[in-house]
């Protein structure tokens, strides 16, 4: 079995509804993320999936979510933007997009804060 993987980041302001604390008030993250996928077989060169499609994937949901309220996105209207949340919705977007016949989105690491970091697999 093989495993890439990829990281990122972006900004974004979110607030926690109903939160009992500071995290009610609209407030901001650098986020970072990584992605992985999974497959036992490589192609004809050699390969699972080349990185630059990973990374045009990716770049192309953090453009969608780089400097806005999380709170505004359609995925997030009824759910609050937590780093769960942001890797769920990461993943299955990206399992749409980046999974193939040899390979697929294994997990979805969403860190907040530097030591805190939030795990989406299925």
């Amino acid at each position: 079995m093989y495993e890439l993987g990829i990281t990122t980041s972006f900004s974004a302001a979110h607030h926690l509804v109903a939160y009992p604390g500071a995290c009610a008030v609209l407030h901001g993250h650098n986020w970072k993320v990584e992605i992985f996928v999974q497959g036992e077989q490589l192609d004809e060169l050699g390969m699972l999936v080349d990185f630059k499609v990973l990374k045009a994937c990716l770049n192309e949901l953090m453009e969608e979510l780089d400097h806005t309220d999380l709170n505004t996105h359609p995925e997030f209207i009824d759910l609050n933007p937590t780093s769960e949340q942001i890797a769920r919705f990461l993943y299955r977007r990206l399992s749409i997009s980046v999974s193939d016949s040899l390979y697929k989105i294994s997990r979805v690491m969403v860190h907040e804060t530097p030591g805190s970091v939030a795990t989406y697999w299925e």
